[in-house]
This record gives structure tokens, C-alpha cells and sequence, in this order.
């Protein structure tokens, strides 16, 4: 194993540490609506079109917070193992 590979596993737990952090910061964070939109299917008037798009435009927003999180996350880890790296 190389010195790479054995740094891995913690720095992983690094980055899961960070990212838990950084959820617990998170005042109002949403949790997806696995749900599907209900009455997408028999809606004749265009309304279970429109319920649907809001779903999964809060959907998407939800996911892009996430995202940002974890390239928060990411980017905070690279600095630290830049950090540690420069330290002798």
C-alpha cells in the first residue's frame, strides 16, 4: 500500500466530518420529496403539469444546497491536507 492509499480512509472521514458540520450549521435544510407529485396522472386542466414542475424545481433546489455543501466540504478538506502537507 502507498503512501496515498493509507491516507484514504481518513481523509474520507475528514471530508464526512466536515460535510456533518456543515449540515448541522444548516438552520432550515430540506430533506427531497421522494414523493411524486400526486395527481400528475388524470389531471386534464394542466394543473398536475404545473404541481409537477414545482416538485421538481424544489427538488433541484434542494440538491444544488447539497451539492454546494459537499464542494464546500471538498474544498475545505484540500486545504487542510494543503495545510498539513507545508507543515514540517
Amino acid at each position: 500500500m502507498t503512501g496515498i492509499d493509507s491516507r484514504q480512509p481518513s481523509r474520507r472521514q475528514r471530508l464526512h466530518e466536515l460535510l456533518l458540520a456543515l449540515i448541522a450549521r444548516e438552520d432550515d435544510l430540506e430533506l427531497m420529496d421522494g414523493e411524486g407529485p400526486a395527481g400528475l396522472a388524470g389531471s386534464a386542466t394542466g394543473e398536475g403539469a404545473v404541481v409537477a414542475a414545482r416538485w421538481l424545481e424544489r427538488n433541484q433546489r434542494v440538491f444544488q444546497k447539497y451539492q454546494a455543501l459537499v464542494r464546500t466540504a471538498v474544498t475545505l478538506d484540500a486545504l487542510l491536507d494543503d495545510e498539513q502537507r507545508s507543515d514540517p
